[in-house]
């Protein structure tokens, strides 16, 4: 009768302590929705961006229209059968401008290649200021035998971006990612 007693107990217990576990999950799968337009919000209000459309970014107020930065873009494809050069050479743009570029990229091999692109920035400590918000060297690039593409390049230039930087040099050099598109 005890043993009866006792199980009987532990079978209520155990049921409350499902039911009690089911609401803890079930709120915090509530809360955790309810935290998306929060979180929107809480950025918008402090103008962090990134939640907010692209559009949004576009009409920054944040553009320093007293000040042109000279943006000098480079390319280079060490070791690889590619010609690849940016479309523009050089440009002037306000600080904390939305601004797109684009790299002509064309592979010579008759074989496809694959290659990644690395970034490097003059003066160095630039490269705190330029963000990059879409650039083909986020990923590997994969041309077949005689393809050329242009690829995007969207940056902003921080308008915090010290004063006695006036130029700001762009670099990608381009390596073969071994094994992907071997050389023939």
């Amino acid at each position: 009768m005890a043993n009866e007693l006792l199980a009987g107990r532990r079978e209520r217990d155990n049921r409350r302590l499902f039911t009690r576990l089911s609401v803890v999950a079930v709120a915090m799968f509530g809360f955790g929705f309810a935290l998306v337009p929060f979180y929107d919000q809480i950025c918008r209000a402090l103008g962090i961006n990134s939640l907010v459309e692209r559009g949004e970014i576009a009409a920054n107020s944040q553009v320093d229209r007293t000040r042109l930065v000279s943006i000098e873009f480079d390319a280079n494809a060490h070791g690889m059968p590619w010609r690849f050069q940016p479309a523009v050479r050089h440009m002037e743009v306000h600080p904390g401008e939305l601004v797109q570029v684009e790299y002509e990229v064309a592979n010579v091999r008759g074989a496809p290649v694959t290659g990644q692109a690395v970034v490097s920035y003059g003066p160095a400590l630039a490269g705190r200021y330029f963000r990059k918000l879409e650039c083909f060297c986020f990923t590997q690039q994969t041309l077949a035998a005689g393809e050329s593409r242009r690829m995007p390049v969207s940056f902003v230039v921080d308008a915090s971006l010290p004063g006695d930087i006036n130029t700001i040099t762009l670099s990608y050099t381009f390596f073969e990612v071994a094994g992907l598109g071997g050389k023939s």
